[in-house]
């Protein structure tokens, strides 16, 4: 999925890095790491389908961006021994345009949405009828003239992925048979994709060097790769090519992603909150002035990943930096300061990085 983009530790895709992805992808349900309770669930549904010779049920995929969407569906046609079909759904502009999809479908066949929930309404309704009867209606003329003409879809599953499923309407809900949450990814499940990952890189690395690039990688997969990646241009460039506990912490000093997985305009943020506002509330349209960014860029990029880590609080008021960001910063919070209820990783507010 592509979106916003905050350089290293962006959830997002960006046009230049899907070979690089691809390449370290899992092909079958078996290699795929984490997501223990999906990946169980959906290897009974794909196993009974297959049994059965008949096309699974329809699939929604959710969760946060970075989290194998997209990798899952293709593992689904993979699993099916199908072929895939792959658009989003800022691309269905139109009905005809879903139709066209549609009645190019071979049997059996898998078709991708990704960005389910910002298909546009005509090609959402149309889609319902495809999806409970293999059966679309094509509008051909206007006005009163105009008549509906049945055609007849191959049998076919449909694999929709959201990062966003509050904005997915009643009826398309329900026409999932499954639908599945993605997590977040513990440590020690990203340290295990980083080996995996470094061996179809031909990277050499440690368990320590794992360790350091997942505790700074947000539970996501697709940031880990990415610094692995970078890290891997340092080892060989300015070290002897393994990707060692030191080797990493130096590579992301370089990169600008400390030990909590915060760069430069995630730690601006906090610094302007701590700094400027003495810790807030402050609206977002002023804390974006204050570090230089539109608002919608604090807001999607940056807020979620801090919330998560307690490290910013949203109120009615506007936002408050909490106790854990003024020590992340260096800084002494003063009495009556927000404290979040559960950290992301509390451990590492204690970790000795050399840093103030």
């Amino acid at each position: 999925m592509t979106g916003p983009d905050n350089g290293l530790v962006s959830a997002y895709v960006n046009d230049a890095e899907r070979d690089a992805e691809v390449s370290v992808r899992p092909k079958r349900l078996d290699e795929f790491i984490a997501q223990h309770r999906v990946r169980d669930q959906l290897d009974l549904l794909l196993q009974g389908a297959m049994r059965r010779g008949s096309p699974p049920d329809h699939i929604l995929l959710s969760g946060p961006p970075g989290l194998g969407k997209t990798t899952l569906a293709n593992i689904v046609a993979a699993e099916l021994g199908a072929g895939i079909r792959v658009t989003s759904g800022p691309a269905i502009e139109r009905s005809g345009d879903l139709a066209a999809i549609l009645t190019s479908l071979a049997e059996g066949d898998v078709l991708f949405i990704d960005e389910i929930h910002r298909i546009a309404k005509p090609a959402e309704e149309l889609l319902y009828s495809a999806m409970e009867d293999f059966r679309v209606d094509v509008v051909v003329g206007k006005g009163p003239g105009a008549t509906a003409i049945p055609l007849d879809v191959e049998p076919f599953t449909l694999v929709g992925a959201t990062t966003r499923s509050g904005l997915l309407t009643g009826p398309m809900r329900d026409r999932f048979g499954f639908v599945a949450h993605l997590d977040f990814y513990a440590p020690a499940d990203l340290e295990t994709l980083l080996h995996r990952s470094a061996r179809i890189l031909g990277v050499p690395i440690t368990d320590d060097g794992a360790a350091e690039i997942a505790g700074r990688s947000r539970g996501t997969p697709r940031i880990a790769n990415r610094l692995l990646r970078r890290v891997r241009d340092y080892a060989e460039v300015r070290a002897d090519g393994v990707v060692t506990l030191d080797t990493a912490r130096s590579a992301l000093t370089v990169y600008d992603v400390d030990a909590l997985g915060l760069d430069r305009l995630d730690r601006a943020v906090l610094t302007a909150l701590v700094d400027s506002f003495r810790g807030g509330p402050v609206g977002l349209s002023t804390l974006a002035v204050a570090v230089g960014e539109q608002p919608d860029t604090v807001e999607e990029v940056c807020e979620p990943f801090l919330v998560r880590a307690g490290l910013l609080a949203r109120t009615p008021r506007g936002r408050v930096a909490t106790e854990a960001a003024w020590r992340h910063l260096g800084r002494t919070p003063p009495n009556g300061t927000f404290v979040a209820e559960v950290p992301l990783a509390p451990d590492l507010f204690s970790v000795d990085t050399g840093e103030a």
